[in-house]
């Protein structure tokens, strides 16, 4: 399945930077992958040292630039932090937000999700245009629950402003113990102004893979992400539906942000026929190489479900089973994140760089970065999965103006009480549908929607998100494998 060639001791990441979900980097300690030789110029984990570095002049130049600040500066310095400014000054130069240097206390941070286990907000950031824009949000986690969304624009967390930041401090500023709280302002499109969400830090599930059968037949897989147990899992899992006599499988992979190269491979080779390709890797003035199954193929018909936050490796997932396996995609226009990194080591004394070393194509050469995977099947989620959270600060009543009474009308018409209209005036209309709403609950029916009411409607919305019958994304992905069940293509 995995390359040809020397090996390179290193693990090749396919998430996006700055990843508060799950790891960047990894050292060698987690994976050794088999490789192609890279051709001239091209740059390998086991050879990353091996030419080039810096000339005798440019090192005295920045030998003279120390000295100038450890001798001229008008107060103390901290020595290690300035090397480590330089560093990270070097990487940034690059230009690229997925390549990184990162200090032995951050590092280990990452570490410990790659391994399974940490706490933080479950959300995924990258950086764009010198945002810190969300990537996605795990499932049931701090961040879904508080109302993140993939593509919403981080401004600050606690008062201090994201402005200028570089990712790896975002990322700082996004973990922190667990019960404590991050206070996030966020721009998000279609609204006029910045909304406020509250999240409360938590231990992140672990899970990464789940199984279920319908009594139809159809075999529902979700992956949140690609860490190093999840082949194990999902192999465990397929098994196990495979023997309750699954007739159709679907792969869920909405708001995954990624994870491991060879993972990922591992979790298609059995489902594509022995000889096609799984995916490109092209390195640096080297022709893509091929990543080939050895796997049997699979009689039952196959779909995979995905939206704009999947991204990476669940993108690679998805176009390696497209094309190679005749999958059919259902769902949103992926992330479009189509880059390979590798987290370095040796000789930096438990810091890391992590940088990116290839681009990755599917199988028939398109390469989806900044585009992302365009699905056979069109399926955008209900509002209320995307609806703004309510800031709960202020009383909403009629002749209110602005994005607050926007949600509350998407709340309301989500719930089944039809607020009139959902431009984000408060009329005679949304009054009613907020006094009905009241009523079903309860609550004193004023139509005037105080904290306790917002607090209500907001409970209720994230009920009937949980609920899987409201569903309309899935319910349309087992819809197309039933009728491809039925003969239809």
């Amino acid at each position: 399945m995995l390359f040809k060639g020397r090996t390179v001791a290193a693990f090749m990441a396919l998430t996006m930077a700055g990843s508060v979900l799950i790891t960047l980097t990894v050292t060698e300690k987690y994976f050794s992958l088999t490789a192609p030789a890279p051709a001239a110029g091209a740059v390998s984990a086991s050879s990353a040292a091996g030419k080039g570095g810096l000339t005798p002049k440019e090192l005295d130049k920045l030998n003279t630039v120390m000295e100038l600040i450890e001798n001229k500066y008008f107060t103390d310095i901290n020595r290690e932090q300035l090397v480590d400014g330089a560093l990270s000054g070097m990487v940034e130069a690059l230009g690229d937000p997925y390549s990184t240097y990162m200090e032995k206390n951050i590092a280990e941070q990452f570490s410990e999700t790659v391994e399974g286990s940490f706490t933080g907000v479950g959300a995924e950031i990258t950086m764009e245009d010198g945002n810190i824009v969300v990537v996605s949000a795990i499932k049931n986690s701090p961040a879904e629950r508080a109302g993140l969304l993939a593509k919403d624009i981080v401004l600050s967390v606690n008062g201090q402003s994201m402005s200028g930041l570089p990712l790896k401090e975002a990322v700082a500023k996004l973990r922190g113990p667990k019960g404590s709280q991050a206070k996030l302002q966020i721009r998000r499109a279609g609204m006029a102004q910045p909304i406020q969400l509250v999240l409360v830090r938590d231990d992140i599930d672990v899970e990464t893979v789940y199984g279920s059968l319908r009594p139809d037949g159809v075999g529902i897989i979700e992956i949140r992400q690609f860490s190093l147990n999840t082949a194990k899992r999902f192999a465990d899992e397929l098994g196990e539906l495979e023997k309750k006599g699954m007739k159709a499988l679907l792969i869920d992979v909405r708001n995954n942000p990624g994870g491991v190269l060879p993972v990922v491979e591992k979790i298609v080779e059995p489902l594509i026929p022995s000889g096609k390709t799984i995916v490109q890797v092209q390195y640096r003035g080297a022709p893509a190489e091929r990543a080939v199954s050895k796997g049997k193929g699979k009689s039952y018909p196959i779909a995979v479900l995905i939206n704009k936050g999947s991204a990476s490796a669940s993108e690679i997932l998805a176009g390696a089973l497209k094309e190679s396996a005749g999958a059919v995609v259902v769902g949103e226009t992926s992330y479009g994140k189509g880059t390979v990194q590798i987290s370095y080591d040796n000789g930096l004394g438990g810091d890391l760089v992590k940088m990116t070393v290839a681009k990755w194509l599917t199988p028939d050469g398109n390469w989806v970065h900044e585009k992302g995977i365009k699905p056979d099947v069109p399926a955008a989620p209900p509002s209320l999965y995307t609806v703004a959270r309510l800031a709960k600060a202020k009383t909403l009543q009629p002749d209110t103006i602005g994005d607050e009474v926007k949600s509350l009308q998407t709340m309301l018409q989500g719930l089944g009480f039809d607020p009139g209209r959902k431009d984000g005036y408060y009329s005679r209309e949304t009054a009613e549908a907020v006094m009905a709403f009241q009523t079903s609950g309860g609550l004193e029916p004023t139509g005037i929607a105080d904290v306790k009411t917002q607090q209500s409607l907001e409970q209720a919305a994230r009920k009937w998100v949980r609920c899987p019958q409201n569903d309309s994304q899935l319910a349309k992905a087992i819809e197309t494998l039933k009728a491809r069940l039925g003969g239809g293509q």
